[in-house]
C-alpha cells in the first residue's frame, strides 16, 4: 500500500502542478502586508469553495478549513500555511513580480498557501482512500508582532477536535531544489524587538563641551551589549543581538537631543532570555548615566523559539525518506530566524521543516526577505506531494 500511495500522490502532485503555480503567481503578483490580507484572505476562501471544503474566518483575515477522509478514523491533525508578505520593494522583472508598490512575497509565504491549497486538492480527490480529520491554517501576519499563530489560538484553531500534531513547512533558497531538512528538538530562535531612546543635550557641533552627545553615548551602548552574547551568554545558548536601525536627527554640526535604536535580540533558551533582557537594561541605562545621560529601555517580547517534537520529527523524516529518498532528506542545524509557528508546537506536537527551492542554475539563490527573492517552482511537487504523503502516513497509526 505505501508504495502505492506514494506512486498516486506523486502522480496527483504532477497533476495538479500548474494550478499551484498559478496560485503562487496570483499571490505572488497581490501580496499583502501582514493583517491587512483581505483579497488574500478572499482568494483562498474562493478557492475553498470550490472544491467544496468547510471552511471558517478567524483573527480576521485568516481562514481554517477541514477536510475528513472516507474511512474510519479519530485521529485529527493540523497543516498550516502563512499568508502574509513583506514591506520590501521587488527588483525581479518577471510578469509575475508584484503589482503592490512596497510589498513582496520575499519570504516564500505566497509559495506556503498555494502549496497549502494544492495539499488540500490532493487529499480531497483521494478521501476514500484515508480516514481522519485534517485542519488546514491558514495564518496571516506571522511576519509581525503579535504574530498570527498567537490570535489564531486564541480563538480556537487548535480546539474542537484538538489535533495531535502540526506540521508546517517553509522554503529555503540555500537548500537545493528537490531536498527538504529538518531539525529535531530546538530549531529556531525566540525574537525580542529592543528599543533604546538615549536622551542627552544638542547643541552646536563645534561646542561638545556645552552638550551631552547622544550620539557619541549610543556608539558605546552598541558596543557594549555586544558583551551580552560575547561575554554573558553561556557559550552552548545561541545568542544574537543585532541593531539595525540608528536614527540621530541632528546635521553635520548639529547634536541632537536623542537618538533612537532598534534591534532586534534572538536566543534558544527561555531562562537565560530573561535574564538578557535584564542585563541589556542594566548596560544601556548605566553606561547613559555615567555619561550624564539617560536612556530609556524597551523591550517588546515576541515569539518563543520554535522545539520540534523529536519522536514526531523522527517519523516525518522516515517517511520523508521514503517519499524523497534518503539522500534528499539532510540534517538541519539550529536557525536563528524566529516563526510564530513555535507558539503552535506548544500547544500541540509540531514538525516544521524545510523546502529546498534554490537553483543556481536557473540563477534562484537570492536569499529570504531580499528584493530579488524568488523560487524554482519545481518545488511545488515536493511541497504538495510530501506534505500530503506526510498527512496520510502519519493518520495511519495512533498519536504518540
Amino acid at each position: 500500500m505505501n508504495d502505492t500511495l506514494k506512486e498516486l500522490l506523486i502522480q496527483k502532485a504532477d497533476e495538479i502542478w500548474p494550478s499551484v503555480i498559478k496560485n503562487r503567481r496570483y499571490l505572488h503578483t497581490h501580496p499583502e502586508l501582514s493583517f491587512m490580507e483581505f483579497d488574500t484572505a478572499s482568494y483562498i476562501r474562493n478557492q475553498l469553495q470550490d472544491l467544496q471544503v468547510p471552511w471558517q474566518a478567524m483573527a480576521t483575515t485568516g481562514t481554517v478549513a477541514i477536510l475528513k477522509g472516507d474511512l474510519p478514523n479519530q485521529q485529527v491533525i493540523a497543516l498550516r500555511a502563512d499568508i502574509d508578505a513583506l514591506p520590501i520593494i521587488e527588483q525581479n522583472q518577471f510578469e509575475y513580480a508584484s503589482t503592490h508598490e512596497g510589498v513582496m512575497h520575499a519570504c516564500g509565504h505566497d509559495a506556503h498557501t498555494s502549496s497549502l491549497l494544492g495539499v488540500i486538492a490532493i487529499l480531497h480527490s483521494i478521501k476514500h482512500l484515508w480516514g481522519g480529520t485534517i485542519k488546514f491554517i491558514f495564518q496571516p501576519g506571522e511576519e509581525k508582532l503579535p504574530g498570527g499563530a498567537s490570535l489564531m489560538i486564541a480563538e480556537g484553531v487548535l480546539d474542537k477536535p484538538k489535533p495531535s500534531y502540526i506540521i508546517g513547512q517553509h522554503v529555503m533558497p540555500s537548500l537545493a531544489c528537490g531536498k527538504i531538512a529538518i531539525r529535531k528538538g530546538k530549531f529556531m530562535a525566540s525574537m525580542d524587538e529592543v528599543l533604546l531612546k538615549i536622551k542627552g543635550k544638542g547643541g552646536h557641533g563645534a561646542q561638545p563641551h556645552l552638550n551631552v552627545d547622544p550620539v557619541l553615548i549610543a556608539s558605546h551602548i552598541i558596543i557594549a551589549l555586544q558583551q551580552v552574547v560575547s561575554r554573558m551568554a553561556f557559550p552552548g545558548h545561541p545568542t544574537v543581538l543585532s541593531f539595525g536601525k540608528v536614527i540621530a536627527n541632528g546635521a553635520i554640526n548639529v547634536i541632537p537631543d536623542e537618538v533612537h535604536v532598534e534591534g532586534t535580540f534572538r536566543a534558544m533558551d527561555e531562562t537565560w532570555r530573561n535574564e538578557a533582557h535584564i542585563k541589556i537594561k542594566q548596560i544601556a541605562r548605566g553606561i547613559a548615566e555615567s555619561m550624564g545621560a539617560a536612556c530609556e529601555v524597551t523591550i517588546h517580547t515576541g515569539y518563543p523559539h520554535l522545539i520540534n517534537h523529536e519522536e514526531l520529527s523522527n517519523k516525518i523524516e522516515s517517511i520523508s525518506k521514503d517519499y524523497l529518498g534518503k539522500q534528499n532528506v539532510l540534517d538541519q542545524d539550529i536557525w536563528m530566524a524566529a516563526e510564530d509557528f513555535a507558539y503552535y508546537s506548544q500547544v500541540a506536537n509540531g514538525c516544521f521543516y524545510l523546502l529546498g527551492v534554490g537553483n543556481p542554475e536557473k540563477n534562484i539563490n537570492a536569499a529570504l526577505h531580499t528584493s530579488r527573492f524568488d523560487l524554482d517552482e519545481d518545488a511545488l511537487k515536493i511541497s504538495t506531494g510530501l506534505m500530503a504523503y506526510i498527512a496520510c502516513k502519519l493518520l495511519e497509526e495512533p498519536p504518540f
